[in-house]
């Protein structure tokens, strides 16, 4: 069961359920994938809303490792969408939200 007040969202993804969680270490993590330089630079790439697929895989990826789930970006990208990428979008938005505060939610 996700903790709301951890910032932890649920992600059914293939019949897989995970927990997605942005810690600092995430956005860490992200603030050097994405090349970002520091948060606001990232907040401000999410809130743009045009990601690339590989924006999504380390999106993803970070809050599945900020979650516990031990997945590598090679694992993540192998992950099987069932049911398109809304549901994705959906709890990685709610993920963002937690972190960031409403105005940064739109992946």
């Amino acid at each position: 069961m996700a903790n709301r007040r951890r910032g932890e969202v649920l992600l059914d993804l293939g019949g897989t359920r995970y927990t997605l969680c942005l810690t600092l270490g995430a956005l860490a993590e992200l603030e050097d994938a994405l090349q970002a330089g520091d948060l606001a630079g990232l907040a401000e790439r999410f809130s743009a809303g045009r990601l690339a697929a590989r924006d999504l895989i380390a999106l993803l990826g970070a809050a599945l490792r900020g979650g516990g789930h031990d997945l590598d970006d090679a694992a993540v990208a192998r992950l099987p969408l069932a049911g398109g990428l809304e549901g994705m979008a959906d709890a990685l938005g709610e993920a963002l939200v937690a972190a960031f505060g409403a105005s940064h939610a739109d992946p």
